[in-house]
């Protein structure tokens, strides 16, 4: 059903990020606002800062009761189209944009160079899985047989830095393959399947089913021991719903920073726990997490852990990993903050540093291994752009953002 535009009473935000192929933010580049399906009425027109970042735009959306009301056949996020264009750059067509009442959608971008070839690139972001119509999942053992010969390839679970995500079933050898970081592609998938507008807890149930499941894919080698070459599709029936270029949203991305390196186990199994799930409205799953289910319990006050013990049982407990790949350094244990002081501070004053050399709003710093003010200053503007919350403490989730950023900004360097 078709939202008219006196139905959107209610408003969300956009904020629009751009960097170049080396990781670099792009300035003055002009974005475009469009309503879906009226791509010539401009709403709104607004350039990039230093940052590569738009202002929040506000924009107007449905009701939030639609997202919270598992029998709504209304769609419940507005949806808009952007052109974003930049002198020396292939413009960039994306449309189907959603924006949920009450809720910052983030769309990041990533121009390429214009070159000779002055072609831009169209993406269409498809219907959120809990509008439209998609392929139900086919059923597996959420454990994977460890008694074949090279079934299991990996030792202990380790946080990749890169999923390869087949756009497509299996079988199909058509579509491409993209390499996603993991943080990324897991904020995509969940802003796929789920809505923002959601209890947190009901949030954070839902991040560690698609984390512990995307995991036990790395960890049994799945695909590759089929003899494929990618980490996981982007088939429903197989997999999760992932978007090439679609939005994410901000509270989603807020929960997954703060606990990426977790997954869902059972005693004495190893590998992380198949957690497999529908929507439990249009598809019934017996002894799986229904996300409709899960929001009614997340409103009913419970925990992400008593969330998921209610789907997958009493025996699931939340584990997490102590490898991460891809990070220069791992974190400390314990918040870092005014008066902290060692090589920890001292390491990550360096990145931070690094960092500020293309993000140029944030304030450079010495590392002199000492957290003073200088420091708190900087983190708490890294936070203000990274839309993690403002504290001028570096955390968990703090930490390994820097240590992402600058992983992005140096490894283009290198190879330049």
């Amino acid at each position: 059903m078709r939202i008219i535009q006196n139905e959107m009473i209610d408003r969300g935000y956009l904020q629009v990020n751009v960097t170049d192929n080396r990781n670099i933010p792009i300035e003055n580049v002009n974005v475009s606002i469009a309503s879906e399906g009226e791509p010539t009425d401009i709403i709104e027109s607004v350039n990039t800062n230093e940052d590569g970042q738009t202002e929040n735009i506000e924009l107007r959306t449905p009701p939030i009761e639609l997202s919270l009301d598992a029998n709504n056949i209304i769609q419940p996020y507005s949806e808009f189209s952007l052109l974003i264009q930049a002198a020396g750059y292939r413009p960039i067509n994306i449309s189907g944009v959603e924006i949920l009442s009450g809720n910052k959608s983030i769309q990041n971008i990533k121009m390429q160079p214009e070159r000779n070839d002055a072609r831009g690139s169209d993406y269409v972001i498809p219907a959120h899985t809990l509008y439209g119509e998609y392929p139900a999942k086919i059923p597996e053992d959420e454990i994977k047989p460890t008694d074949l010969s090279g079934e299991i390839v990996l030792s202990r679970v380790v946080i990749p830095e890169y999923v390869i995500v087949h756009d497509g079933v299996p079988s199909d050898p058509t579509v491409n393959d993209y390499y996603v970081l993991y943080r990324d592609y897991i904020k995509n998938v969940a802003s796929s399947e789920i809505y923002p507008t959601w209890p947190r807890e009901t949030i954070k149930a839902n991040v560690l089913a698609i984390m512990s499941f995307t995991l036990n894919r790395v960890y049994t080698e799945w695909y590759r021991n089929k003899g494929y070459d990618f980490t996981i599709t982007s088939s429903t029936a197989y997999d999760h719903k992932w978007i090439n270029n679609r939005n994410i949203f901000e509270s989603i991305s807020e929960i997954v920073d703060e606990i990426f390196n977790n997954f869902l186990s059972r005693p004495n199994v190893k590998q992380p726990i198949l957690t497999q799930y529908c929507d439990g409205v249009r598809v019934t799953c017996p002894n799986w997490m229904t996300q409709w289910g899960s929001k009614e319990l997340g409103d009913n006050g419970l925990s992400a852990i008593e969330i998921l013990r209610s789907f997958y049982g009493s025996s699931i407990y939340i584990n997490s990993a102590n490898q991460i790949s891809g990070v220069p350094i791992s974190y400390p244990g314990n918040p870092l903050d005014i008066g902290s002081s060692g090589d920890k501070v001292r390491q990550i004053q360096e990145e931070l540093d690094r960092v500020a050399e293309v993000y140029t709003s944030i304030p450079r710093i010495q590392a002199d291994g000492i957290y003073g003010e200088a420091t708190k200053n900087a983190v708490t503007e890294f936070q203000r752009i990274f839309d993690l919350p403002q504290t001028g403490i570096i955390d968990f989730s703090t930490w390994y953002k820097i240590s992402q950023i600058y992983v992005g900004v140096t490894r283009i360097a290198e190879l330049n």
